[in-house]
């Protein structure tokens, strides 16, 4: 950045500089002077070294520091002064205000000086939101290279302010072993040090903050004139005030940033200053202008620049409105020109060849949006993902209170259903870390963020990662799913470290209105920790209520079905019930497979249901004997499942695999029986993708392939029924497999060669009327469920399509014949169209096979079949039966 001669400004002639002819305060202006030199002096050094720190960072060296004498001008404009002493206190801070913002400000590396704790925590945040999972110890303390520095980065620019503070009386060692301060006058230093600190942190504080820190004047020294008096309010209005708008082109300068090559959106604050002028007054408006136009491929910058100037807006008018509820002198600099709108700002700020129309999204009724979003259109009408919800929320309170307490006793969730003059109320209370107001308004009921994984909450409660807390729920969007019960809710919550009188209480009258928080003082003794209670919209007994996908309408069976593990024991009440059900900590990671099995299909309470334990225990008998690990790339494991289930057609009870989130029921599928883990596909997380990589699905199968060879157990039915989802996965199917129903029973691929060489002609059938099953294998009618015999040429392929999530990790598209992608756009179905479709799954496969026991071409095959108009179609013998569609394929002639 440009030099500029600080010297000549207003702000430093009328207060600092020297004077001609008599001046009767000569000296201790001189005095003065001299300390600030030697401060810049020694700061510029120390400034020069930001850029190695920051390199992406807008330029803040000394030249920043020196133009801020230049906007503190514009700022105070003619109507307010300062005194020498006021002039020096301002200008110290303005050279140690961002003197912090590089590695060697503190002395030591950022991440000592930072304290382990914050550091991990600051580490685990960003590793959450780069990677999607919190960090283990061994990534916390080796963190990857690009979030490491992406740490350092952050912990500067957020601590610069408060490390600013203490520069003052930081010493540094010469060579000879000479203390060296920034400021060398022990009287200046330790009178004027501790405002001049505070002074530069404030920068960064809220400017309610600047009314409680900066209340009272401070008094001349003794060997000043009486009424150098200084009011630090002021200066720190100015301070705010001059390096917010200290925004122009020599911030940016444009060969500087061919060298450094800013990234991101450090580029585009780079590309926009580059085009900024140096501001002017008009009015009380600061006024800003682009010193050339802004072409279309630097519209990301013209809006960016559009957003900065409108924070800047804030900036001058929040400090106006302090000054004038305060009754003090106001600034010159109440407002930014030309902010208001798009088409304004385009005025001072030039655009080529495009128009600025501000079509961002804009949200007019927040209250309205929750409410759309916070409950059953979210979720959609399955009030037991509220519960999920609250009990994921109040379980990592709990975590993270025994995290920074290790000796807390109470480490529980309790849940009570109550009825009370025919209404129905759901509690859900924890005794964990409990929030103070800062972490309820910013945290809770901030819509869309996820509060563990917020700097600010993680920085009210330090040390979190440091003691190993990994958060399962997103307490923020996670909170208004209890909207799904019912709208009257009560939150009562008391921070773990807090006195009574800082208990708080929330209720709502449904998510479009606005909550009501009040203290909750005369009201009893108050816990720590928190409390959920919600009226319910209908009994948990309804067709819809929270019951629903219960067997036996019990809010312990609820708990358990939803809690597939858990950390700390959850208490369950029924209604009317003198003591609780007890939910026990479990981790399907480390227990056995008959420990998982329990947990995942526990016997049933009813004794109506009693008639079902012996097909249960039969069918745990079958997954510990069948089911097979999924482990990540650390050898964790992520999964304990068998493919299928022998259960499927002989219970009531399905025996449906699980797919779990942190331990928590997120979706159920019939492709396996068992467990693997996943993670949220979307904001409800009632749907999730799996952790498991392809590779490590595929070698879940081959494991479970074998297990049931080995077994004895991969018969022809469960062949059949697996023989779609092997080859999606594997892409290929082993010879030995049944895959399809002929006439003469079940054909095997190894089979179809000499199948097929024996017949010239061949009816591929797709169904309907004549369908297949597979227990018994067999062709039957569908509508009148007669079995059906076929002609001796005919073939069905057995293609049973698995559910999610196994369909999404193998889609089936996956193993297309790619050399005929081309045709997926032919507006007609052309063969080559119709092979593209079918040449991933098991009809393509046949196919394939067919050519080669024919010694022909997909071609020779499928065009004929086109010709017809795809409309071949075959009666049985038996014609009350109907006619069957499919395709006619025919040996080709070899003349």
């Amino acid at each position: 950045m440009p030099e500029l001669d600080y010297t000549s400004t207003t702000l430093w002639q009328s207060t600092l500089a020297g004077r001609p002819g008599h001046d009767a305060h000569s000296e201790q202006r001189e005095r003065l002077r001299t300390s600030y030199t030697e401060l810049r002096k020694k700061a510029a050094v120390l400034l020069e070294e930001n850029a190695r720190s920051m390199p992406d960072f807008t330029v803040h060296d000394i030249s920043h520091v020196d133009a801020l004498w230049e906007t503190a001008d514009l700022v105070c404009g003619t109507e307010v002064a300062l005194n020498p002493a006021e002039a020096y206190v301002l200008g110290c801070a303005f050279v140690l205000h961002d003197a912090a913002m590089g590695v060697a400000a503190y002395g030591t590396t950022v991440p000592e000086a930072l304290g382990e704790r914050r550091w991990r925590d600051l580490v685990s945040v960003a590793y959450y939101h780069r990677k999607g999972c919190w960090p283990d110890r061994e990534e916390l303390d080796t963190p990857p290279a690009e979030i490491a520095e992406a740490c350092v980065a952050t912990a500067i620019r957020d601590t610069h302010a408060e490390q600013a503070k203490r520069l003052v009386d930081q010493p540094w060692r010469s060579s000879t072993g000479n203390e060296i301060f920034l400021i060398e006058g022990v009287q200046l230093r330790e009178v004027y040090g501790p405002l001049i600190g505070e002074l530069a942190a404030s920068h960064w504080w809220p400017v309610d903050r600047l009314a409680e820190e900066f209340r009272h004047p401070i008094g001349s020294l003794p060997w000043q004139p009486s009424e150098w008096i200084i009011e630090p309010l002021k200066l720190a209005c100015i301070l705010r005030l001059a390096d917010a708008t200290q925004v122009d082109s020599r911030r940016a300068p444009g060969f500087l940033f061919s060298l450094r090559g800013p990234q991101g959106i450090s580029r585009e604050h780079w590309r926009f200053q580059e085009h900024i002028s140096r501001p002017y007054l008009k009015g009380d408006r600061v006024t800003y202008s682009s010193l050339r136009p802004f072409p279309p491929h630097d519209a990301t910058a013209w809006w960016l620049a559009l957003e900065y100037l409108r924070g800047i807006d804030r900036e001058l008018k929040a400090v106006d409105a302090l000054l004038h509820d305060l009754g003090r002198s106001r600034l010159a600099a109440r407002a930014v020109a030309g902010v208001d709108s798009p088409e304004r700002f385009a005025e001072l700020f030039r655009v080529q060849n495009w128009r600025p129309i501000d079509a961002t999204v804009k949200v007019s009724d927040i209250p309205a949006l929750v409410g759309t979003l916070g409950g059953q259109q979210l979720y959609g009408d399955v009030p037991e993902v509220a519960v999920r919800e609250l009990i994921q929320n109040a379980q990592d309170a709990v975590l993270a209170r025994q995290t920074l307490q290790p000796d807390f006793p109470l480490g529980r969730v309790e849940i009570r259903l109550t009825e009370t003059d025919g209404d129905w109320y759901l509690e859900v209370r924890d005794y964990g870390t409990g929030m103070d107001e800062e972490t309820l308004v910013h945290g809770l009921l901030d819509f869309g963020t996820s509060g563990w994984s917020s700097t600010s909450v993680r920085n009210r409660l330090p040390g979190l990662a440091d003691g190993g807390f990994q958060p399962s729920g997103r307490f923020g969007i996670g909170f208004f799913s209890v909207f799904l019960l019912g709208d009257q809710v009560e939150l009562i919550t008391r921070r773990y470290d807090a006195s009574l009188a800082d208990a708080r209480r929330l209720t709502f009258d449904g998510p479009s209105s606005r909550p009501l928080l009040t203290p909750h003082t005369g009201q009893g003794w108050v816990p720590e920790g928190t409390t959920v209670r919600v009226k319910l919209r209908k009994s948990p007994y309804e067709l819809q209520g929270l019951f629903s996908r219960t067997d036996d309408e019990r809010l312990a069976q609820l708990a358990q079905r939803l809690v597939l593990e858990n950390a700390v024991p959850v208490h369950t009440w029924e209604p009317g019930a003198a003591d609780p059900e007890i939910l026990p900590p479990f981790s399907l990671a480390t227990g056995s497979p008959d420990e998982v099995f329990d947990r995942l299909y526990p016997p049933q309470a009813a004794k109506w249901r009693a008639g079902e334990e012996k097909l249960r225990l039969q069918m745990r008998d079958d997954f510990v004997s069948r089911a097979t690990e999924l482990l990540d790339d650390k050898g964790r494991r992520i999964g304990l499942a068998m493919l299928w289930n022998s259960m499927h057609f002989q219970s009531r009870r399905a025996f449906w695999g699980t797919v779990t989130v942190n331990g928590f029921l997120a979706d159920t599928t019939v492709s396996f029986a068992g467990y693997l883990a996943g993670r949220p596909s979307r904001a409800s997380r009632d749907k999730a993708e799996l952790v498991a990589t392809k590779d490590q699905m595929r070698q879940w199968m081959r494991t479970q392939e074998q297990r049931l060879r080995d077994t004895g157990l991969f018969e022809d039915s469960l062949q059949l029924e697996l023989a779609y989802t092997l080859h999606n996965a594997f892409g290929a199917l082993a010879d030995d497999i049944a895959f399809a129903l002929t006439g003469q029973g079940v054909l095997r691929l190894a089979d179809v060669l000499e199948w097929a060489a024996a017949r010239s002609e061949i009816f591929l059938a797709f169904g309907w009327p004549v369908t297949w099953r597979t227990r018994p294998p067999e062709l039957y009618h569908h509508l009148s469920g007669k079995r059906v015999e076929i002609p001796d040429n005919w073939i069905f392929t057995c293609q049973i399509v698995p559910n999610p999530p196994l369909s999404q990790v193998f889609p089936a598209a996956a193993h297309r014949d790619t050399t005929y992608e081309f045709a997926r756009d032919h507006s007609t179905p052309t063969w080559q169209k119709q092979w593209w479709r079918t040449s991933g799954d098991l009809v393509g496969l046949f196919i394939r096979h067919l050519c080669e026991a024919w010694s022909c071409t997909v071609e020779s095959l499928l065009a004929p079949v086109e010709q017809r108009n795809w409309s071949d179609t075959y009666v049985l013998d038996d014609e009350a039966l109907g006619s069957v569609s499919g395709y006619l394929l025919q040996r080709p002639s070899t003349t």
